[in-house]
């Protein structure tokens, strides 16, 4: 991984492809593998787009600061860092989870710059208990693979996935518990007291964008996104079912298939 200087604090970050520049941010407590995992297989086969996928403050191989202290901080780091690494250029967007929700203020900051925004599960309401969420359930079991794993890892895989087979584990333990599990828990937990910006969010952005969001997603939900919908012009919002807040795993040739559409979009420059 290569780092920059960011604030006082090495921000690593890893790159692929050349060409237009696409920043991918993930979610609150994983780390970059989260994006590239789902990212990568899907531009395998597409040229001229320059993927920079950034561990944000606190995981990953970025460690938190004592001058990180919210999400406003948190978006101050990662603007700096796109104009450090791409100065003056514009760029695609992909947020999931948190990632989103960093996204969206990003646009809010620098809305000039972002030619087209991709939202995977994002973050709408920073107020959990203001979420409009749907009960967790589990739609499909591979009860002879779970069997295989131990109770302890039953029961993590379970409570966040609705798709329970030994795929959606193997890419859940890989690009999702990975990151998760070296998190400094200390630092996020400061961020956590200051979830949410203290500015508004959402002025009207009309360029080709997309959310997806899962019908079975206990974390994030998808009703809540509908609220800001007339404010993406040029969005396309898919609610997926048998979806979970891993919807990218669970759902993989949907994500695909809707990803490439936006980014048909984006390349055409029809705005």
């Amino acid at each position: 991984m290569a780092k920059c200087l960011i604030r006082d604090s090495e921000i690593y970050y890893q790159e692929f492809g050349e060409g237009k520049p696409v920043i991918c941010i993930h979610g609150f407590v994983p780390d970059s593998r989260v994006m590239i995992g789902c990212m990568e297989p899907f531009f395998k086969d597409k040229e001229g787009y320059r993927r920079i996928y950034l561990d944000l403050p606190g995981m990953g191989k970025t460690k938190g600061s004592e001058n990180i202290n919210n999400t406003d901080d948190m978006l101050d780091v990662v603007i700096q860092f796109i104009e450090t690494i791409i100065p003056g250029e514009s760029f695609l967007l992909a947020g999931e989870s948190y990632g989103g929700y960093l996204a969206r203020g990003v646009i809010a900051k620098m809305k000039e710059k972002v030619d087209g925004a991709a939202f995977i599960c994002p973050v709408i309401i920073p107020e959990i208990s203001k979420r409009s969420l749907p009960h967790h359930m589990v739609i499909y079991e591979d009860k002879e693979f779970m069997k295989t794993l131990s109770q302890e890892d039953q029961d993590g895989f379970r409570s966040l996935s609705v798709i329970l087979d030994e795929y959606v584990c193997t890419r859940y333990k890989n690009e999702v518990l990975s990151g998760s599990q070296i998190a400094d828990e200390e630092f996020l937990e400061k961020i956590k007291k200051n979830y949410g910006f203290t500015f508004d969010l959402d002025d009207f952005f009309e360029r080709p964008s997309l959310f997806l969001v899962g019908r079975q997603d206990a974390v994030t939900g998808y009703k809540d996104a509908f609220n800001i919908i007339e404010r993406y012009p040029r969005a396309t919002f898919a609610v997926l079912d048998k979806a979970s807040h891993n919807l990218q795993i669970e759902q993989d040739t949907l994500f695909n298939h809707l990803m490439g559409e936006w980014l048909d979009r984006v390349s055409k420059g029809v705005r």
